[in-house]
């Protein structure tokens, strides 16, 4: 009795230690996606503002009303959390941080243009979803592919 006991413990240990390790390891993959796809998004919008410095001075002086910033100072707030912030997401260095910066400029964005995003469904939803990714990364454990994880393996 003792003997069947045993082996049936040893099968479900070994059970769950493959289970662990399959939803470590989808959950990493899963995360990695995710700030992927999200860094894509952001970057690709401050890329696109830097490229074409005139006509993104002209929409935040014109078209974006951005609240208690001068237009010149919200262009360059935007592009450089843009660019920096997700290159940070994107290696997972800094993730919570970059996570929230990109979160408030995501917020602010709505918030700034809303005039014409009210009037475009998809728009908005996609902002919605953006607030929602990155609120799930904000609030995630640190998983193996981010260079957070590497760093407090290693240097704590």
């Amino acid at each position: 009795m003792l003997l069947a006991f045993n082996t049936i413990q040893q099968w479900l240990d070994s059970v769950n230690r493959r289970k662990r390790f399959f939803c470590n390891g989808v959950g990493a993959a899963l995360d990695l996606l995710v700030r992927l796809t999200l860094a894509n998004v952001f970057f690709s919008s401050g890329w696109v503002k830097f490229l074409d410095w005139d006509s993104t001075l002209f929409l935040f002086q014109e078209e974006y009303k951005v609240p208690f910033l001068p237009a010149d100072a919200a262009a360059f707030l935007a592009t450089g959390a843009e660019l920096g912030l997700s290159v940070l997401l994107a290696l997972g260095l800094l993730t919570r941080f970059s996570a929230l910066g990109l979160f408030v400029l995501n917020g602010v964005a709505v918030v700034a243009y809303y005039g014409t995003l009210k009037d475009s469904p998809a728009a908005l939803l996609s902002h919605w979803y953006w607030g929602l990714l990155l609120c799930s990364v904000m609030v995630g454990s640190i998983k193996q592919l981010t260079a957070d994880f590497w760093i407090k393996r290693v240097f704590f």
